[in-house]
């Protein structure tokens, strides 16, 4: 690529959309930016995407095909694909096979896998880990307006008097949009946020109103808010006679199960003044949006919550309008491409149903195949049930990691192991799932592949490629054609990925006239450079309204048979699984701030590893005091389904009854923690969404015999700790240790460990056998190799400065003399725990800049240290830094 040619894409991580400037920074690597005329992101980008530079290497990449463990080239491994899939389909029939796709894949992927299995295969048992995220939202659209259609923009919450977030840290999970919302509040001082979550997160930092509602009590809430509004006269009488239907049998139901605040603060666990303040604010302001993700949606009655919001916004007619209406914001960056493109078991392309005759009629006459699926398949869960049990025998994996991810997650590992034949297309030769392939095939990662992704707002983009395919990395739209043709199938003969678009497009369109939401046929017949300049657009896109449509419903026109939207009476429900005796406690799994999914990307970046590099459990105090965990040791969590060993974090911003383990580790970064081994399996029975949000757990103490990190440059085997965890730092691995039973030899374990310890000349070491305690360094031509650190108990030397000296070319004499003390020689030399990842700026800078520079607000702190200033993901744990220190000297 020329040196001035600026690549415009989109970020691979979550449902946003930001767009990328993409271009080489002259010393071989890549500089990348948020494009500042994309309309998701206006140049602003999060941690994540600020460290993209950082993932780009090849190191882990699956970079041959793999049959049986042997490479092999693309025709045999392809052969070997299409003749399996084809045996079984021949012996068993096509429910006999499956495929379980991804949000991580782009629109013309999605297309191609979901033509194949529902077009031509004949089977509906394909199937997105979009169902653990959004799937309820789906539901609950298609319930309320016909349609799977997010009605509004992000210019709405701009726009808006009232934003409302509930089930969702925005601030963490999808921070750009955030600091949208925070750029709005300072032009709009009148604008006020409310935050419904359990948990006092980062979002809460510009909350007016935190309400920290009992676990799974969302659909009470907004039943007393639909109860509250309609004892205050709110109706939108006109928009409700005219384009609605539903509305006695859903505020029966509301008033029967919260026919007041009082009773609804009761059951929520809330206080009444807090709760009729926001009942208030929402009766008062009229321009009103409320935006849920995963806390409304990874639950046993999500579709109800989605249903019980959207009746309040239908009721007061606060949709179709700027500054108002539900939100549904996605987690992954192609979440809702592929709902577009049919890719959930339920559905078919382009937003039509498999149980409408007319449908399947189109969908067969315009792919020219009489084999279109006549029911749906198999929802995720259900599906790795179906392998387990030889039901399904033929399996293929794209793109994800449901070896991880997964509720119930070792069932889902006797599932693959089970499989008769398991194919996983990936990036990566490592991963939880990888293991129990029959054949690996290496797919094109970002920053390779081309085509589009479609964001929360219904934004779609082009995503460009601007590196080289790893080895032999093909297109996953490229891969499943071959298979397609292979197996004998007409219509899989794409020659570019433009012609793939140009083809969903016109389905689109083709025979729509205006009756199905989702139409993009004014993009249809584009030619490969016309696809190639495709400029952000929001869909619809039909001739005639070619730049896009911002918002829905503005005409109070609905996808329903009758044109009207559909009130929905929600009936309270308690989560799947209580808390009992054995299991006193309510685990709730997410994301951290600076991680995403399971790491095969972010675990690249040693910036992003600087504000967690272990896994955790977020526990309140008086509940660790039970169970003789304390802040910093080790915990085991264990619920019916599994367990889990890591360190415990006590905060009273958990709520008394319950703790967060996040999502993120897995069996390639940490010895024993799989959050989603725990997690039940416990289901909505409309959407099938799993939930995530509340499984019964009990904590008790993890007491190894010792405890230790390691810091090196070198791959290690740690045969001797029953619990390790690694994280990417600046040059090296940071591993933390534990062991139930001691060595007889530390110095002999350590230089067995590690091969840079066996020059005893640059080797040193401190031993304290009556104390059990050891440390050892590595030093080779004057530069920190190594060093090991062990101790009876978890009160170990700070590992943060003994990082920084990695980085340096050659240690002083009195900086070898430190390592061994295990102190810095004076403050300034620790910068502690990465606190801003986009700058690099530690804890302990920050606090020297609050107390011995007088810095007071996060402004002052922003303009010296640079600290806060990017994605501003950081900016709650600085202002929670400064209070403290402000609380201290008062």
């Amino acid at each position: 690529m020329p040196m001035s040619e600026t690549i415009n894409t989109t970020c691979p991580y979550c449902g946003v959309g930001c767009g990328l400037l993409v271009e080489q920074d002259g010393d071989g690597g890549w500089l990348i930016q948020g494009d500042p005329d994309h309309p998701s992101n206006q140049g602003r980008l999060c941690s994540k995407g600020t460290a993209l530079n950082e993932t780009l290497d090849l190191d882990g990449r699956l970079l041959s095909p793999l049959v049986d463990g042997i490479q092999v080239d693309w025709d045999q491994a392809i052969e070997r694909v299409a003749k399996r899939f084809r045996q079984v389909i021949d012996e068993h029939g096509p429910d006999a096979v499956a495929f379980y796709v991804s949000g991580q894949l782009l629109t013309e992927d999605y297309y191609v896998a979901n033509k194949l299995m529902k077009g031509f295969i004949g089977s509906g048992n394909i199937d997105t880990n979009s169902r653990l995220c959004m799937s309820s939202s789906v539901a609950g659209h298609k319930r309320a307006f016909g349609s799977d259609t997010v009605p509004g923009c992000y210019e709405d919450f701009e726009q808006a008097e009232l934003i409302v977030l509930t089930g969702s840290n925005t601030a963490w999970c999808h921070p750009v949009l955030y600091r949208r919302i925070v750029k709005a509040k300072e032009n709009n001082p009148a604008l006020k946020v409310v935050v419904i979550d359990p948990r006092e997160t980062a979002s809460c930092e510009i909350a007016d109103l935190h309400l920290p509602l009992k676990p799974g009590s969302d659909s009470l809430l907004f039943n007393g808010l639909l109860s509250f509004l309609d004892s205050h006269d709110a109706k939108a009488h006109d928009f409700v006679a005219t384009h609605t239907e539903g509305l006695e049998e859903a505020l029966k139901l509301a008033r029967w199960y919260a026919p007041t605040a009082r009773a609804a603060a009761e059951q929520c666990g809330l206080p009444l003044d807090d709760l009729l303040t926001l009942f208030h604010w929402f009766l008062q302001k009229k321009r009103v949006v409320t935006l849920y993700s995963q806390g409304i949606n990874q639950t046993s009655s999500g579709t109800d919550k989605v249903n019980s919001i959207i009746n309040c916004h239908l009721y007061s007619g606060r949709i179709g309008q700027p500054g108002m209406g539900p939100f549904s914001i996605t987690g992954q960056p192609n979440a809702m491409g592929g709902r577009e493109v049919g890719a959930l078991s339920n559905q078919l392309a382009c937003h039509m149903d498999i149980e409408n005759r007319d449908h399947r009629s189109l969908l067969g006459r315009f792919w020219r195949s009489d084999s279109v699926t006549e029911k749906p398949g198999l929802k995720a869960v259900d599906l790795y049930r179906a392998v387990e049990s030889g039901e399904i025998k033929a399996l293929w994996v794209m793109a994800t990691n449901p070896a991880v991810s997964m509720p119930d997650a070792n069932q889902v590992r006797r599932a693959l192991e089970k499989c008769e034949f398991l194919v996983v297309s990936d990036c990566m030769a490592e991963t939880d799932t990888a293991r129990y392939a029959d054949v690996l095939l290496p797919a094109q990662g970002w920053g390779e592949k081309s085509g589009t992704v479609t964001s929360s707002e219904r934004t779609i983009s082009r995503q460009h490629g601007f590196l080289r395919s790893a080895g032999e990395a093909k297109p996953d739209w490229w891969i499943l054609s071959q298979v397609a043709q292979r197996m004998g199938y007409q219509g899989f003969d794409y020659g570019a990925v433009a012609q793939i678009f140009s083809e969903y497009a016109e389905l689109s369109g083709f025979e729509n006239g205006g009756r199905r939401d989702f139409d993009i046929s004014a993009l249809a017949g584009l030619d490969a450079e016309s696809y190639d300049r495709l400029k952000p657009i929001q869909w619809p896109v039909v001739n005639g309204q070619a730049k896009g449509t911002p918002r829905l419903f503005s005409d109070g026109r609905f996808y329903t048979p009758s044109g009207r939207a559909q009130f929905v009476a929600v009936t309270p429900k308690p989560p799947g699984n209580t808390p009992s005796e054995t299991y006193p406690l309510a685990l709730n799994t997410g994301r951290v701030r600076d991680q995403w999914h399971t790491m095969t990307r972010t675990g690249k970046s040693p910036r992003l590893s600087g504000h967690d590099n272990e896994p955790f459990a977020e526990i309140h105090p008086q509940d660790a005091d039970v169970s003789h965990v304390v802040e910093g040791g080790l915990v085991r969590v264990s619920s019916r389904w599994g367990d889990v060993v890591v360190r415990a974090r006590l905060s009273e911003r958990q709520q008394l009854g319950q703790i967060f383990v996040p999502m993120h580790w897995n069996d390639q970064f940490a010895s024993n923690a799989t959050v989603d081994c725990l997690v039940n399996p416990a289901l909505d029975p409309i959407s099938g969404q799993p939930e995530f949000k509340h499984t019964p757990v009990a904590i008790e103490a993890y007491k190894p015999t010792w405890y230790g990190f390691l810091l090196t440059r070198e791959k290690v085997m740690l045969e001797d700790a029953t619990y390790w965890a690694k994280a990417k730092r600046d040059g090296l691995w940071h591993f933390e240790l534990a062991g139930e039973s001691a060595a007889e030899d530390w110095s002999a374990l350590a230089r067995n460990l590690l091969s840079s310890a066996s020059d005893t000349s640059q080797w040193a070491e401190m031993m304290d056998s009556a104390g059990g305690q050891y440390r050892g360094v590595s030093v080779n031509d004057g530069q920190l190799q190594s060093c090991l650190f062990i101790g009876p108990d978890h009160d170990l030397p700070k590992r943060d400065w003994l990082v920084q000296l990695f980085a340096k070319k050659h240690l002083s004499r009195q900086e070898r003399l430190r390592l061994l003390a295990g102190a810095p020689m004076n403050a300034q030399e620790d910068a502690g725990k990465t606190v801003c990842a986009c700058f690099g700026v530690g804890l302990n800078t920050l606090v020297s800049a609050i107390e011995d520079q007088g810095l007071q607000s996060a402004q002052a702190i922003g303009e010296k240290l640079k600290a806060g200033t990017n994605c501003g993901s950081c900016l709650s744990e600085i202002n929670r830094l400064i209070k403290e220190r402000q609380a201290q000297t008062a």
